[in-house]
């Protein structure tokens, strides 16, 4: 796609705005961009096929190089749109979220399973629960890809995006529930009884003296209330032929009991719990931040047509409607004001402290044909808070295509990108998982290389399993997300 090629001498060129085309893809630099150009070079009469950068406030555009005395202007535009048109059918991208997902590690494990999906060209579930899918339409569906989540217990919450045309979907507040008899805080406080447990069975022998079979009763109960949910995920991961840091603390747990240290063992377990259970809250947190912000639109909208007022569902509004707006409520939709003057305080979409003065246009037919000619005073979006006066204000973008749409949007698919730290601790995990478990298999038969018993080469491999598990990563990792999800939350 270099900008250096050497056209032909008769050689006209045409200009098309990427999102005219590819009206779905999230970015030029998806991949349906590069199907595109592939699509359109090597067609009779097309010369080269690229793409142009996009501006500050200018989207990208697919710059096609064309011989006019083979095909005319009207014919390319066809062609490209026409090509435009059949990547889009064939290939969708799907923005899910999903309800329940508590650690990144999970959310690996989903990304990994939906991957193999055949079909599944691209595919990143983030912490958060946001699912970003890119699928071929010929080898697979949304019904097929809800079916394989489905496999492995996990359900959509709801559907905030779109798939190529597909109109979007509500699958209501159905989810995964990884919790149990205490709902969502079940693993955490199935975390506090492991550390009671263990604490009292630490403690009470200093206390009273109690029979010789109740300290390591309630070890093995701390074992059982620690070790719940970490056995359910590593068994999951297990399916999927993964080894995660979940099944390296379980083995590590395991050993220390094989080696007679249950106490180690079961804080090994509290302490990976209580890091589960504080990132299980991080990622709470930031699904209700995201859809605090979703919920900044009214749902419903007074609108004026045909000389009657009505109250009409906010995704009902087409561009060209009258909404009024009264004193002291939510904007409803992005549009222009047509009547009236009044402050609005638009702090909730670009930050601003001081409400900003709104007047009516001067000429509401040229400001609905030149929308980009709105200047702030007239200018209003979804979701801000009207001042004291009333509005008329008329729309000109649906609800999905609105400002506070579109940041929620941005949001939600940057929930699903990984920064290269990120990538290289999934790397780094990956490899030091399988090579500490594959250390303590050698170990084990140490015994055949030096002079020593099984029982001393077995005591040498346990105490390096438990040494190599990663406890303070498993509670600063909770931690430091926590504390990152706070911060973007204010």
């Amino acid at each position: 796609m270099g900008d250096l090629h050497s056209a032909p001498a008769n050689d006209t060129s045409l200009q098309i705005d990427i999102p005219v085309l590819l009206p779905d893809a999230p970015d030029v630099a998806d991949a349906c961009t590069g199907r595109l150009v592939a699509e359109l070079t090597g067609r009779d009469g097309v010369n080269w096929v690229h793409v142009l950068s996009a501006g500050t406030d200018q989207p990208a555009k697919l710059c096609i190089h064309y011989d006019p005395d083979v095909l005319s202007l009207g014919r390319i535009r066809e062609i490209a749109e026409g090509a435009g048109a059949a990547v889009t059918e064939r290939f969708g991208h799907l923005l899910w979220h999903l309800e329940g997902i508590t650690s990144a590690r999970r959310a690996r494990t989903l990304t990994d399973h939906v991957l193999h999906q055949p079909g599944v060209q691209e595919a990143m579930v983030s912490a958060g629960g946001a699912v970003r899918i890119e699928l071929d339409r010929t080898l697979t569906s949304e019904a097929a890809l809800q079916a394989a989540l489905d496999e492995i217990g996990e359900h959509l919450a709801e559907a905030a995006g779109h798939d190529h045309g597909a109109a979007d979907h509500d699958h209501g507040a159905e989810g995964h529930d990884h919790g149990g008899i205490f709902g969502e805080k079940t693993e955490i406080i199935f975390s506090a009884i492991s550390g009671a447990l263990l604490v009292l069975a630490v403690v009470l022998p200093y206390i009273i003296m109690p029979p010789a079979w109740l300290p390591p009763a309630l070890l093995i109960a701390a074992y059982g209330f620690g070790g719940y949910f970490l056995l359910h995920e590593v068994i999951d991961n297990l399916r999927l032929h993964r080894l995660e840091i979940d099944a390296l603390m379980l083995v590590a747990a395991a050993g220390a009991a094989a080696l007679g240290h249950w106490g180690e063992g079961a804080l090994l377990l509290v302490l990976f719990g209580l890091g589960h259970a504080l990132e299980h809250y991080a990622m709470d947190r930031a699904r209700k931040a995201i859809s605090a912000l979703a919920d900044l639109a009214p749902p419903t909208a007074e609108v004026r047509r045909a000389g009657l007022v009505s109250q009409v569902p906010v995704g009902e509004l087409r561009p060209g409607d009258t909404v009024i707006v009264r004193p002291n409520s939510r904007l409803p939709a992005d549009g222009f004001v047509t009547l009236g003057t009044s402050s609005v305080d638009q702090a909730p979409i670009t930050g601003e402290s001081v409400p900003v003065d709104k007047a009516a246009v001067a000429d509401a037919a040229l400001a609905s044909a030149r929308p980009q000619t709105l200047t702030d005073e007239n200018r209003v979006f979804a979701g801000t808070i009207n001042g004291t006066g009333a509005l008329e204000v008329q729309v000109t973008r649906r609800a999905t295509d609105s400002t506070l749409a579109r940041l929620v949007g941005m949001v939600a698919e940057a929930e699903t990108q990984k920064s290269p730290t990120q990538l290289f601790t999934d790397r780094f995990e990956a490899i030091f998982v399988p090579v500490v478990l594959g250390s303590v298999f050698l170990l084990l038969f140490a015994f055949l290389v030096i002079d020593e018993p099984f029982g001393d080469s077995f005591y040498r491999a346990m105490a390096v399993l438990v040494a190599a598990s990663p406890c303070a990563l498993a509670i600063a990792t909770p931690s430091a997300v926590l504390s990152g999800v706070a911060r973007a939350a204010r």
